[in-house]
Protein backbone atom coordinates (compact mmCIF):
# COMPACT_ATOMS: atom_id res chain seq x y z
CA UNK A 1 0.00 0.00 0.00
CA UNK A 2 3.26 2.29 0.67
CA UNK A 3 3.93 1.56 -2.28
CA UNK A 4 1.07 2.97 -4.81
CA UNK A 5 0.88 6.27 -2.00
CA UNK A 6 4.29 7.43 -2.91
CA UNK A 7 3.75 7.76 -6.92
CA UNK A 8 0.62 9.82 -6.22
CA UNK A 9 2.33 11.82 -3.62
CA UNK A 10 5.29 12.26 -6.33
CA UNK A 11 2.70 13.03 -9.16
CA UNK A 12 0.87 15.51 -6.46
CA UNK A 13 4.04 17.40 -5.59
CA UNK A 14 5.18 17.76 -9.52
CA UNK A 15 1.93 19.05 -10.40
CA UNK A 16 1.72 21.35 -7.73
CA UNK A 17 5.58 22.73 -8.72
CA UNK A 18 4.40 23.15 -12.48
CA UNK A 19 1.29 25.21 -11.29
CA UNK A 20 3.39 27.33 -9.44
CA UNK A 21 5.88 28.20 -11.90
CA UNK A 22 3.69 28.82 -14.99
CA UNK A 23 1.92 31.13 -12.75
CA UNK A 24 5.30 32.90 -11.27
CA UNK A 25 3.84 31.49 -7.82
CA UNK A 26 1.68 33.32 -4.74
CA UNK A 27 4.45 36.25 -3.46
CA UNK A 28 3.21 39.09 -1.05
CA UNK A 29 3.64 42.83 -2.53
CA UNK A 30 3.47 46.34 -1.57
CA UNK A 31 2.37 47.90 -4.53
CA UNK A 32 2.72 52.33 -4.52
CA UNK A 33 3.18 55.13 -7.05
CA UNK A 34 7.36 55.26 -6.77
CA UNK A 35 7.05 59.46 -7.77
CA UNK A 36 8.35 58.90 -10.90
CA UNK A 37 6.00 60.36 -13.64
CA UNK A 38 5.82 59.62 -17.44
CA UNK A 39 7.45 61.05 -19.77
CA UNK A 40 7.00 59.04 -22.62
CA UNK A 41 5.18 55.21 -22.75
CA UNK A 42 5.39 53.20 -21.14
CA UNK A 43 5.29 54.81 -17.85
CA UNK A 44 7.40 53.60 -14.62
CA UNK A 45 5.11 55.75 -12.29
CA UNK A 46 4.59 51.91 -9.93
CA UNK A 47 6.35 49.83 -8.13
CA UNK A 48 5.77 47.20 -5.72
CA UNK A 49 8.10 45.59 -3.42
CA UNK A 50 8.81 41.74 -3.48
CA UNK A 51 8.50 41.11 0.53
CA UNK A 52 10.02 37.39 -0.18
CA UNK A 53 13.63 38.85 -2.09
CA UNK A 54 13.66 42.55 -1.13
CA UNK A 55 13.84 43.40 -4.57
CA UNK A 56 11.77 46.20 -6.14
CA UNK A 57 10.48 45.82 -9.34
CA UNK A 58 10.04 48.97 -11.37
CA UNK A 59 7.18 49.90 -13.79
CA UNK A 60 4.46 47.08 -12.60
CA UNK A 61 0.91 48.09 -13.36
CA UNK A 62 -1.75 46.04 -11.15
CA UNK A 63 -4.49 43.55 -12.04
CA UNK A 64 -7.18 43.98 -9.35
CA UNK A 65 -9.84 42.09 -11.31
CA UNK A 66 -8.80 39.03 -9.51
CA UNK A 67 -9.60 40.21 -6.37
CA UNK A 68 -12.38 38.98 -4.12
CA UNK A 69 -15.17 41.27 -4.00
CA UNK A 70 -14.78 42.26 0.14
CA UNK A 71 -11.29 43.24 -0.42
CA UNK A 72 -12.20 45.92 -3.53
CA UNK A 73 -13.08 48.13 -1.27
CA UNK A 74 -13.74 51.84 -2.18
CA UNK A 75 -10.55 53.34 -0.80
CA UNK A 76 -8.88 50.32 -2.15
CA UNK A 77 -6.78 52.33 -4.83
CA UNK A 78 -5.57 55.66 -3.09
CA UNK A 79 -4.50 52.68 -0.67
CA UNK A 80 -2.39 51.31 -3.50
CA UNK A 81 -1.23 54.85 -4.29
CA UNK A 82 0.18 54.84 -0.79
CA UNK A 83 1.74 51.40 -0.81
CA UNK A 84 -0.58 50.43 2.40
CA UNK A 85 -1.17 47.29 1.93
CA UNK A 86 0.46 43.84 1.17
CA UNK A 87 -1.39 42.23 -1.74
CA UNK A 88 -0.79 38.56 -2.28
CA UNK A 89 -0.06 37.72 -6.20
CA UNK A 90 2.14 36.96 -8.51
CA UNK A 91 4.07 39.47 -11.54
CA UNK A 92 3.56 38.12 -15.09
CA UNK A 93 5.00 40.04 -18.35
CA UNK A 94 2.06 41.00 -20.26
CA UNK A 95 1.99 42.35 -23.98
CA UNK A 96 0.85 46.64 -24.12
CA UNK A 97 0.62 48.14 -27.07
CA UNK A 98 1.28 52.15 -27.03
CA UNK A 99 1.57 54.37 -30.36
CA UNK A 100 1.46 51.16 -31.74
CA UNK A 101 4.72 49.39 -29.94
CA UNK A 102 4.82 46.34 -28.20
CA UNK A 103 5.94 46.74 -24.56
CA UNK A 104 6.29 43.70 -22.34
CA UNK A 105 5.36 45.12 -18.71
CA UNK A 106 5.66 43.58 -15.38
CA UNK A 107 2.13 43.38 -14.38
CA UNK A 108 1.10 42.46 -10.70
CA UNK A 109 -1.72 39.81 -10.56
CA UNK A 110 -3.68 40.57 -7.48
CA UNK A 111 -5.34 37.80 -5.87
CA UNK A 112 -5.80 38.99 -1.95
CA UNK A 113 -5.20 41.87 0.17
CA UNK A 114 -2.83 39.97 2.93
CA UNK A 115 -2.66 42.81 5.68
CA UNK A 116 -1.53 46.83 6.15
CA UNK A 117 1.95 47.25 4.71
CA UNK A 118 4.17 48.34 7.67
CA UNK A 119 6.24 51.84 7.43
CA UNK A 120 9.40 49.89 6.63
CA UNK A 121 7.53 48.13 3.41
CA UNK A 122 6.99 51.40 1.80
CA UNK A 123 10.45 52.90 1.64
CA UNK A 124 10.53 52.97 -1.94
CA UNK A 125 6.62 54.75 -1.99
CA UNK A 126 6.32 58.61 -3.03
CA UNK A 127 3.41 59.33 -0.15
CA UNK A 128 5.48 57.77 2.32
Amino acid sequence: MAKSVAPALLIAALYLSAAEAGTGGQGSYVPCDNGLRCVMAPCPSNSALDLASGKIIKGVSIDIDGLPQQDKALDLPDKLYAGKVVVAGSIENRPHTFNGKQYSLPTLIATGIERAAKDSERGHCSAR
